[in-house]
C-alpha cells in the first residue's frame, strides 16, 4: 500500500487527503488514455524529427545515425518501462521528481526536479526559438517579410565571455507564442488536450505523408559508407560519432515522461498512464525510423546541417516540390505542440513541489473556476518567454539532455529500491524483466552522457552552475518547509 505521512510523519491512507491538497487544491481529472497518447506525441515530435536528425547526421555519425536512434530508442524503452511501473504505483503528479521522493528521500527529489526545470522550462524557451525561425520561413513562402530585427535574439554567444549584441531588437514570434499558449493553459486541461490533440493530428499527418512520398526515392547509395571513419575526435563519425549523436538524438525522444505529469488530471491513471507512456513511445519511435530513413535516403547527408533539412532534402527531388509547404505548415505546428506541452508539464512540476514545500505555496494555488494552477502557469510562461524573447539558448540544449537523462537514471533506480523495500507492494504494472530492464536503463543513460560530456566539455561547467543555483534555493527554502519522505510505500499487497 502506498502511504503518505504528513508533516508528523505519521502513515496515513493514499486515499485520504493532504492538509495540503484540499479541494481547493484539486486539479480536474478528465484526461483518457486516447488524451494521453496524444500528448506524450505531442512533446516528443518536434525538434528531433524536423531539425536534430539532420544535424547529428552531418556532424556526427552520418548514415549511422540510424543506430543512433536505435540506443536513444532503447534507452527510452528500457525508462518508459519503469516510468510505467512507477505510474501504476503512485498515480500522482510530478514524474521522475515524485518517483525519486518515494524512494530517495527530499535531497533526490529536489535535485531531479530541479534538473527537469531544463527539460520543461529551458527546452520551451529554446525550441520556440527554433519555432519563430520556422514561422519566419512560413510567413516568406506566403510572400510575408517579417522583419528580422524582430524575429531574432537581442544576445549570442557560447558563453559568458562570448555574449555580445546581435543587432536585433527581440524575438518577437517566439515571445507571442509563449504567452498565447499560455492563456490557453490557464483555461484549463480540457481545452489543452483538444488543442494537443489538433496538432498533433496536423503533424503526425504529414509526417506520414513525407514518408509515404519520399519513400520511393530513397537511393541507398546516398547511405554508403554508412559508418563514417573516424576523424580524429571523439564524436567525429565513427563509432564516437554515433555514442555523441545517441546523445542528441535522444533529445528528440524527450516528452513521453510528461504524460506521467498529468497523473492527477486523470480518471483512471493507474491504468491509463502506462498506455500513454508506452503508446506514444511506440507510435514516435516509428515514425522517427521512418522519416530518417526518407531523409538519409533521398539527400547526400553532409548537406543537412541546416535549419530545415527535410524540406531542404525534399527540394531536390521535383516531384516532391508539393510536400514543401506543408512540410513547413507542420514543423511549424510540431515545435508549437513541444512549446505547449513543455510549458504544460513545468507547470505541473512547480505545482507538485510547492504543494510538497519545496517552493511556496502561490505555485499550488488552483484557479477556482478553471481548476488549474494558474499562478505557477503564468510565472513559467513568463520566464519562458523572457528567455526565448531575448538568447538564443544554443548553450543550453545539451543540459536539457542531461537534465532529462539524470531523472531517467532516478527512475530506473528508484524501481530497483522498491523491489527490494517493497516486493509485494502493489503494482497494477510491472517492468518486465526489471533486473536486467532497469540497469540496461542506467547504463545506456549513462553512456550517453558521457557522450554528450566529451563531445562538449563546457557541458560539466553548465552543469555545475545549474546545480549550485538549485542548491541555494534548496537550503535557503526547500529543506525548511519539505518532509523528508513524501510517500512511504509499504510492503503490502
Amino acid at each position: 500500500m502506498l502511504r503518505r505521512p504528513p508533516n508528523n510523519m505519521a502513515d496515513v491512507d493514499f486515499e485520504q487527503p493532504d492538509p495540503v491538497v484540499a479541494e481547493a487544491h484539486q486539479l480536474h481529472r478528465s484526461l483518457g488514455p486516447v488524451s494521453l497518447v496524444t500528448l506524450g506525441i505531442g512533446e516528443i515530435i518536434g525538434a528531433g524529427i524536423f531539425v536534430i536528425a539532420g544535424t547529428a547526421a552531418a556532424q556526427h555519425a552520418g548514415p549511422a545515425v540510424l543506430l543512433s536512434f536505435v540506443i536513444a530508442g532503447f534507452g527510452c524503452l528500457f525508462a518508459g518501462l519503469c516510468y510505467s511501473e512507477f505510474a501504476s504505483m503512485i498515480p500522482e503528479s510530478g514524474s521522475a521528481y515524485t518517483y525519486a521522493y518515494a524512494t530517495m528521500g527530499r535531497f533526490m527529489a529536489w535535485f531531479i526536479g530541479w534538473n527537469m526545470v531544463l527539460e520543461y522550462l529551458v527546452s520551451s524557451s529554446t525550441v520556440s526559438v527554433g519555432w519563430s525561425g520556422y514561422f519566419a520561413s512560413l510567413c516568406e513562402n506566403l510572400g510575408i517579410n517579417f522583419p528580422a530585427t524582430f524575429a531574432n535574439a537581442p544576445v549570442a554567444g557560447m558563453g559568458l565571455s562570448d555574449l555580445h549584441l546581435t543587432g536585433a531588437i527581440i524575438n518577437l514570434p517566439a515571445l507571442l507564442l509563449i504567452l498565447l499558449l499560455t492563456a490557453v493553459l490557464v483555461l484549463g486541461v480540457r481545452e489543452t488536450a483538444r488543442f494537443t490533440t489538433l496538432m498533433v493530428i496536423v503533424k503526425v499527418s504529414i509526417v506520414v505523408l513525407v514518408i509515404l512520398f519520399g519513400a520511393r526515392y530513397v537511393h541507398f547509395s546516398h547511405l554508403r559508407p554508412f559508418l563514417p571513419p573516424n576523424t580524429g575526435s571523439f564524436g567525429k563519425f565513427g563509432a564516437t560519432g554515433v555514442l555523441a549523436a545517441s546523445g542528441l538524438i535522444f533529445f528528440a525522444y524527450i516528452g513521453f515522461e510528461s504524460v506521467s505529469v498529468a497523473a492527477l488530471e486523470c480518471r483512471n491513471p493507474r491504468r491509463d498512464l502506462p498506455i500513454g507512456i508506452m503508446g506514444s513511445l511506440a507510435i514516435c519511435t516509428l515514425l522517427y525510423i521512418g522519416m530518417a530513413v526518407v531523409l538519409l535516403g533521398v539527400a547526400d547527408w553532409r548537406t543537412l546541417d541546416v535549419a530545415n533539412p527535410v524540406s531542404f532534402a525534399l527540394e531536390k527531388i521535383p516531384a516532391l516540390q508539393w510536400l514543401i509547404m506543408p512540410i513547413n505548415i507542420g514543423a511549424v505546428v510540431g515545435l508549437a505542440s513541444v512549446v505547449f506541452i513543455g510549458l504544460y508539464g513545468q507547470s505541473r512540476i512547480f505545482y507538485s513541489m510547492a504543494r510538497d514545500g519545496f517552493l511556496p505555496p502561490l505555485f499550488a494555488a488552483i484557479h477556482q473556476r478553471f481548476r488549474t494552477p494558474h499562478i505557477g502557469t503564468l510565472i513559467t510562461g513568463f520566464f519562458a518567454a523572457l528567455l526565448a524573447a531575448l538568447f538564443p539558448l544554443d548553450i543550453l540544449a545539451e543540459l536539457v539532455s542531461v537534465g532529462t537523462l539524470l531523472a531517467f537514471i532516478a527512475v530506473c533506480g528508484g524501481v530497483l529500491i522498491l523491489r527490494v523495500t517493497a516486493p509485494k507492494a502493489k503494482r497494477t504494472f510491472r517492468t518486465p524483466f526489471v533486473w536486467f530492464t532497469a540497469p540496461a536503463g542506467i547504463i545506456t543513460c549513462v553512456v550517453m552522457m558521457t557522450s554528450l560530456f566529451l563531445s562538449s566539455p563546457d557541458t560539466w561547467n553548465r552543469l555545475l552552475v545549474w546545480t549550485v543555483a538549485g542548491l541555494i534555493i534548496y537550503f535557503l527554502y526547500g529543506v525548511r518547509h519539505a518532509a523528508p519522505w513524501k510517500w512511504r510505500v509499504s510492503n503490502e499487497g
